[in-house]
């Protein structure tokens, strides 16, 4: 069908490659592992949020705006690239981070200075409170501030996706590859709803499964479904229902949101070791985590062929060292 696409400012380098995992796989007798590379976008180190970015920017840019206000945790990826965006674009940004500094700047908290956001750090008042403050002030002095919700995870982001299942699937066609599974780490819904919604609108008739980072099965299906849903009519395509086509395996949350354990430990020094590939500690771990679990558990078939989206987040190791060092 024809998609009205709205407009775009180019940010990354596409199309990401495609690759197997052979040597993993053979490692665990299948099932076929294939990586789809977003941590290759480009901007900043990479990662999912550049596609989203891409429509947000020329959303932005056609709303006349000087400056961009975003918010996320203190490794946030999406807060990282929307800086590294603003600085490509000539803008100013703001990041609003939840809690108090830590001692050190490590990370993606150190390249979002090096991009030169200034940072904002919530305290004991809600990251949305701080934001809203940030804009109305900026506002009042004449400023064109524009918000960027939480993971750019907007109708308009999504699209960002929507295009890379577009991408994904001509890939597969041109390599002759069935895929039976796609796996990717889901949080705030925006990436999960652009691959249903490509997947609806590109014929993909696989199964789509969000990990859940930090929400409740129920909670972040909705989150997807109205993303979707959103994009759907933005596009021209509001027949498009996603509602049957979102699957959510919330099983995996372990301590919360960025809190590391032994199954993103594991995962990472698999990853690493099996194909010199780096995950980061809060997504791609912990869903390349509970892939290997369910390949362990035999809920994904050894025989299945399986794509994995890697989103990005390596920048975020060294914040995280004390957790992943051996024990």
């Amino acid at each position: 069908m024809n998609i009205n696409w709205p407009a775009r400012i180019p940010l990354g380098y596409f199309p990401t490659p495609l690759e197997p995992l052979g040597r993993l796989s053979r490692q665990l007798a299948g099932p076929q592992i294939y990586l789809k590379r977003d941590d290759q976008t480009g901007l900043a180190t990479g990662g999912n949020k550049t596609r989203k970015l891409e429509f947000i920017l020329a959303d932005a840019v056609a709303r006349g705006a000087d400056r961009l206000i975003t918010l996320g945790g203190p490794q946030s990826n999406h807060c990282r690239q929307t800086a590294a965006a603003a600085a490509r674009m000539g803008m100013e940004c703001s990041v609003v981070l939840r809690g108090n500094p830590p001692p050190q700047s490590l990370g993606n908290l150190l390249l979002d200075d090096l991009l030169g956001a200034e940072i904002r750090w919530a305290g004991s008042e809600t990251r949305e409170a701080v934001a809203d403050s940030l804009v109305a002030g900026l506002r009042a002095v004449g400023q064109r501030p524009y918000l960027v919700p939480l993971g750019g995870s907007t109708p308009l982001g999504a699209c960002g996706y929507v295009r890379a299942m577009q991408e994904a699937l001509q890939q597969l066609a041109e390599q002759r590859i069935d895929i039976d599974t796609m796996v990717l780490a889901s949080s705030s819904g925006g990436t999960q709803a652009g691959l249903v919604l490509g997947a609806l609108l590109g014929g993909y008739r696989g199964r789509i499964l969000g990990i859940s980072i930090d929400s409740p099965q129920a909670q972040l299906s909705a989150m997807v479904h109205e993303i979707a849903f959103g994009a759907a009519e933005l596009l021209g395509a509001p027949s498009a229902d996603p509602a049957g086509r979102i699957d959510v395996n919330a099983d995996y949350l372990g301590g919360g949101y960025a809190v590391v354990g032994d199954l993103e430990r594991h995962a990472i020094r698999v990853a690493a070791r099996s194909e010199g590939l780096l995950l980061d500690p809060v997504y791609t771990g912990r869903a390349f985590g509970a892939l290997l679990d369910l390949i362990e558990r035999k809920v994904i078939d050894r025989r299945e062929r399986v794509l994995f989206w890697h989103t990005g987040g390596a920048a975020a190791l060294s914040a995280f060292s004390a957790e992943l060092s051996p024990r």
